[in-house]
């Protein structure tokens, strides 16, 4: 693995890099915590939005160890931010979107899913609109520059959630387990059943994601609708600037004037969703988590949970280190 010192003492290196992915792994299941990583320069997309049909330009910044991902209306006076977290999160149909005061984005979880994915805790991200671009429906675009960008390992090491119990949570007929692992890593699951009548025949994708298998198996997976959504929405006079080329319209014999890129690609979005909306419990996860049907809302109410376990493993953590510095000082 080729890497090249910044200014700070951090080191630069490629996302995509095999040896990086595997030391990253091999770091993880003997400590369950890995260095935090920024990007190593700016970069830009732009595209326009599903719902609102607006141009936006999404520009990703470096930032210090510790700063979290945090978005940035750069349109707006003063220019507020938001922190990508679960108090601001609010899961939706069809979209995840977070608001703090005037701050308000809509559609984020696959910006969240690329930073995730790639393992990238600290970024600025300045947004000239309220909704993120569609691009082609997946995380892939965001995944390229990201990776165009490079890599910078910082000093502070990042804060893992390690699952120690298992727990269900169900919504809307849909469920996700979440359970412990013995690999020191995190492991992604999702099952699709929309049912006999479906267009979207059932399917299933699982996945432990580094960042070279998550861009290579998870991050292409684009957005999906069946035909008679699609109708209902243009219908219904929103997303009628979309086409069949910004994602996956199916009908009964598949994609309309389009192909898949996976046999199982609505199961392999829906793990990428559910990587994006995880992630705004704001902890490195190391466990198992397995969804049956869930969608947005389920996935919101499952990082809060695992917003609430960090806090309270924290809690713990401090109350420990007390009473060794009590002991210490007593011996």
């Amino acid at each position: 693995m080729t890497l090249s010192k910044n200014t700070n003492g951090a080191h630069r290196h490629s996302v995509d890099d095999n040896q990086a992915s595997l030391a990253c792994k091999e770091a993880r299941s003997v400590m369950g915590i890995r260095n935090e990583h920024t990007i190593a320069s700016n970069c830009a997309i732009s595209g326009r939005g599903y719902w609102s049909g607006k141009d936006v330009r999404v520009t990703c910044c470096p930032a210090p160890a510790g700063t979290g991902i945090v978005l940035v209306r750069s349109d707006l006076p003063g220019e507020p931010e938001c922190p990508a977290n679960t108090h601001f999160a609010t899961g939706v149909s069809f979209r995840t979107n977070l608001a703090n005061g005037p701050a308000k984005f809509e559609m984020v979880e696959h910006l969240l899913a690329a930073f995730a994915g790639l393992e990238i805790d600290n970024c600025r991200v300045e947004i000239s609109s309220e909704e993120l671009p569609g691009l082609d429906g997946s995380s892939l675009p965001y995944v390229e520059a990201l990776q165009e960008a490079g890599l910078v390992i910082q000093a502070a090491a990042s804060q893992p959630l390690i699952i120690r119990d298992s727990f269900r949570t169900e919504h809307g007929g849909g469920y996700i387990d979440v359970s412990p692992t013995t690999q020191g890593e995190a492991a992604y699951e999702y099952h699709l059943d929309y049912g006999p009548d479906s267009a979207i025949r059932e399917q299933s994708f699982r996945c432990v994601p580094t960042p070279h298998t998550f861009a290579r198996q998870v991050a292409s997976a684009r957005t999906f609708v069946t035909a008679d959504q699609a109708l209902q929405l243009r219908q219904s006079g929103v997303a009628s600037h979309v086409t069949h080329q910004d994602l996956l319209v199916i009908s009964d014999e598949g994609p309309v004037d389009n192909e898949y890129r996976f046999r199982n690609e609505c199961a392999r979005h829906k793990t990428l969703d559910l990587i994006g909306d995880l992630s705004l419990a704001g902890v490195t996860l190391i466990g198992q988590f397995s969804s049956v049907r869930g969608g947005h809302q389920l996935n919101g109410m499952v990082a809060v949970r695992l917003a609430e376990l960090a806090q309270q493993q924290q809690r713990n953590q401090r109350a420990n280190q007390t009473i060794g510095l009590q002991q210490r000082r007593a011996a």
